[in-house]
């Protein structure tokens, strides 16, 4: 694919891109006036389902402890009280949320998708939402932060062991005293008590007596209903080997808020296949299962949550255990107004430019039954354009500081390729808005979604609740592309790099990483420092302060050479004002990716339309109902309900 340099002819007023970018006309200049827009930021909804209640009950950390804790003391009977009882229930929902699989990759490094440096997705929240499953590095990588969050800085590492990415979460308190390693493997569904069951041991205990210790018939009643090697009873051969340790191995970005415009509307399906069932769209290995494609998993407790505990023989082996599932978003905007504008990002009397951003990832539909033919030409269904419009097109994935070659539209053009393994990027139309009036332009992207995160109807009635926070996110970042396009101070590959960042929106909170070359081994005095400045540097506030890479307990003998240091806070900036980002350290340690997002208000959302789609015992029925603000909705559901999808759209 061909890439062109070239800006944004005519930015909207505050537009969210570097801070040194040029506006040459306001919308005011257009004659356009200022607008108050209204749309819906960060519509969510739970329902009362006891083990899938969706994003409401698990998008932020607190909201996903909270769930965690109650599902395990309903599970198990026991309290939440202690070290230990946090990390076994974090360990129960990931082990039912999320499954061994191969995602796809993203092109962090703007190397292409089949070659890179590390070609792990780290980061916490895409990981979950987007896909909900992955290798073993891969997810207990991104485990890290959320046991951090839960317990603490650095309490959690990844452990190389045999053939096998492992984990250790670092408990303190009651038989762990001032601190022990304890195992905590959620792709190998494995925890291990001592012969008394007082305590979890660490992957060097059980090394020194790997046959004993992961024998499923040692002592089942001191392990708490949890048993050891739970999907495959050979993968206690794994921690043989204890090699290497993984320090703030991943990390977390900003929750998973979405945003719909007017005119947009968004459906997440919950099995493969979208409306027809034959349409398969996703980011990840295609196995193929039972003629299916795409990834699946067929040993694993996601779908089948309430035979984990107690489980005397592991789970069964069925094709298709766990699938991905889909959201699907429809935008069409309205050109006979000002609606339109919700989803701009610059316009001119030649051009009009449009944004898209997602917690999900763009999928594809490969051009072939290749195990990876998502990377090859040719996929489709990622990011269609619908209509009769007369005008070139083309996509940036760096906030406009390149394009891709320009395409004549035509009705059904498919832009995949330019987009797929994404969660972001800009359309620009090389005409004006008033041109495309009555084009009946739709823009359709599908993503992929991890089916475990979405609001599931339950058996003889569903409370469904809803709340807004009236919040979107922008991102400078991840991947470096587009994170060049920010930087005004340093650069990557040195040991500081300053991003910045001119919100068009007031901005409420900020979230801010690195990718740094640490060391190994890791040097325990070097102090890392994310800082911001709202006065173009004058004075500087700490994101994260003197951060160090704690090293405590056992270790083996190798490490990983690099590590993330992240955070977030709340903070206050009007639209408009610049936002600085710097990432420092004392160590000289090099900087190998960096990135910003903002929180931004988006003002008192629309009502919201929420409708279901399902099939229980009477047969296949949906039902709709209007979210004017926060509240609960009963939907009367019949017995072996089966959800099919559930959809979002503004109304006025």
């Amino acid at each position: 694919m061909v890439w062109e340099e070239g800006k944004v002819q005519v930015m909207r007023l505050f537009t969210a891109v570097h801070v040194t970018r040029r506006v040459l006309f306001s919308l005011m200049a257009l004659g356009v006036g200022a607008q108050v827009l209204a749309d819906v930021g960060d519509p969510q909804i739970r329902t009362d389902h006891s083990w899938y209640p969706g994003e409401l009950a698990i998008s932020t950390f607190e909201r996903l402890f909270a769930t965690q804790a109650a599902t395990y003391e309903r599970v198990t009977g026991r309290r939440v009280d202690s070290d230990e009882s946090k990390a076994l229930a974090s360990w129960l929902w990931r082990n039912t949320h999320y499954w061994h699989g191969e995602i796809g990759r993203r092109d962090l490094w703007g190397e292409g998708l089949t070659q890179g440096k590390d070609q792990r997705l780290r980061e916490y929240w895409n990981g979950l939402f987007g896909y909900g499953f992955g290798l073993c590095g891969t997810t207990h990588s991104q485990w890290t932060a959320e046991l951090d969050h839960l317990l603490g800085h650095a309490r959690g590492r990844g452990v190389g062991v045999a053939g096998h990415n492992s984990f250790e979460v670092f408990l303190q308190g009651g038989a762990y005293g001032k601190g022990r390693w304890a195992l905590l493997d959620h792709d190998l569904s494995t925890v291990i008590f001592d012969e008394p069951g007082r305590r979890l041991l660490g992957i060097a205990e059980v090394q020194k007596d790997v046959d004993r210790w992961t024998s499923r018939s040692y002592k089942p009643d001191r392990q708490r209903g949890w048993l050891v090697c739970g999907l495959h009873p050979s993968d206690g051969n794994s921690y043989r080997k204890y090699a290497v340790a993984e320090y703030l191995a991943g990390y977390a970005g900003p929750p998973p808020m979405l945003r719909l415009r007017r005119g947009e509307r968004m459906r997440r399906y919950f099995q493969p296949g979208l409306d027809d069932g034959k349409t398969f769209v996703f980011w990840g290995r295609n196995y193929n299962t039972a003629g299916i494609p795409g990834p699946e998993r067929s040993r694993t407790w996601v779908n089948q949550p309430e035979k984990m505990r107690g489980s005397r023989n592991g789970t069964a082996h069925r094709n298709g255990q766990a699938r991905f599932a889909n959201v699907v978003y429809v935008y069409e905007p309205d050109f006979t107004g000002a609606n339109y504008r919700e989803g701009v990002v610059g316009e001119s009397a030649k051009q009009v430019v449009f944004s898209f951003q997602t917690p999900y990832v763009i999928g594809a539909t490969p051009p072939n039954n290749k195990a990876w033919g998502i990377y090859d030409e040719g996929c489709r269904n990622g990011l269609l354009l619908q209509g009769k419009a007369t005008c070139p097109v083309s996509v940036s994935l760096d906030a406009g500081r390149t394009w891709s070659q320009p395409q004549p539209f035509k009705d059904g053009l498919d832009l995949t390729d330019l987009v797929k393994g994404r969660s972001h990027y800009w359309l620009r139309f090389g005409t004006a808005a008033s041109r495309l009036r009555n084009t009946s332009l739709v823009i359709r992207t599908v993503c992929q979604v991890n089916v475990a995160v979405l609001p599931w109807l339950k058996d003889n009635g569903t409370t469904i609740s809803y709340e807004a926070s009236g919040r979107e996110v922008f991102s400078a970042g991840p991947e470096l592309s587009l994170a060049k396009s920010f930087v005004t101070g340093g650069g990557f590959g040195e040991k500081s790099v300053t991003l910045a960042i001119k919100p068009d929106k007031p901005v409420v909170g900020l979230h801010a990483s690195a990718h740094v070359a640490s060391g190994s081994p890791p040097n325990p005095k070097v102090r890392y420092y994310i800082e911001f400045s709202l006065d173009s540097g004058k004075q500087w506030l700490p994101l994260i302060e003197e951060r160090t890479i704690l090293r405590r307990g056992d270790e083996p003998g190798d490490f990983w050479s690099q590590s993330f240091s992240y955070g977030s806070a709340g903070i206050r900036a009007e639209a408009g004002q610049p936002i600085l980002v710097r990432f420092r350290n004392d160590g000289g340690k090099r900087y190998l990716r960096a990135e910003a997002h903002l929180v931004q208000a988006t003002g008192q959302p629309d009502p919201l339309k929420v409708t279901y789609a399902w099939a229980d015992s009477s047969g296949s029925r949906t039902s709709t109902h209007i979210f004017r603000a926060g509240g609960d909705w009963r939907l009367r559901t019949g017995r072996q309900v089966r959800t099919r999808w559930v959809e979002f759209e503004p109304v006025r």
